[in-house]
């Protein structure tokens, strides 16, 4: 049985072809940073590019938004102007999609984003994404919750207002149409 996190080539090809328009089109995300630095990171790490695929597939636009001084991995962050819709409507964790008896949702932000192989934004790296790309002007975002909050019930979700960017709190359980999140992904 073949590996199911892996690319054809075919689709490896397409993928990069997309990633290179975007970063392309989007240089002010990413400076400094050449595509072959990318390109070279991406390459012959299928487990990578199979998280971008996903990233891609769920509506997220995924882009190149820097790197990190301390390992020199290139971030990829969901720069889709709103929340992706393939992941929306999801409450925040396992834990709080096990507490929800009636009108469960389809699943927990946390549980798809293990899934796809990449970690839901913290409060910095969304205040960074949105110094790069103005992002949930109409939506908002789940981000990493600390834990003494998580352990209360509650968890942070995001969104950009007023050209402002705002941190709310919410029960872990809740889920808007409205309401997704974005993913980093480190390479």
């Amino acid at each position: 049985m073949p590996d199911q996190k892996t690319l054809s080539s075919s689709q490896q090809e397409i993928l990069l072809q997309t990633l290179n328009a975007r970063f392309d089109q989007n240089l002010q995300r990413h400076q400094g940073i050449s595509w072959q630095q990318v390109l070279d990171r991406l390459k012959n790490n299928k487990n990578t590019l199979w998280s971008l695929s996903r990233m891609e597939a769920t509506g997220g636009e995924p882009d190149v938004v820097g790197k990190d001084s301390a390992t020199g991995e290139i971030l990829f962050m969901d720069c889709s102007p709103q929340s992706p819709e393939g992941r929306r409507s999801l409450c925040f964790d396992e834990e709080a999609l096990a507490k929800r008896k009636e009108n469960k949702p389809k699943g927990s932000a946390w549980g798809m984003a293990k899934e796809m192989g990449i970690e839901l934004l913290d409060e910095a790296q969304y205040r960074h994404l949105q110094s790069v790309a103005q992002v949930d002007s109409k939506t908002s975002s789940w981000i990493d919750t600390p834990k003494d909050m998580r352990q209360q019930g509650g968890a942070l979700f995001g969104d950009s207002r007023y050209g402002q960017v705002f941190f709310y709190h919410n029960g872990a359980e809740s889920y808007y149409a409205g309401r997704g999140f974005r993913g980093c992904l480190r390479v």
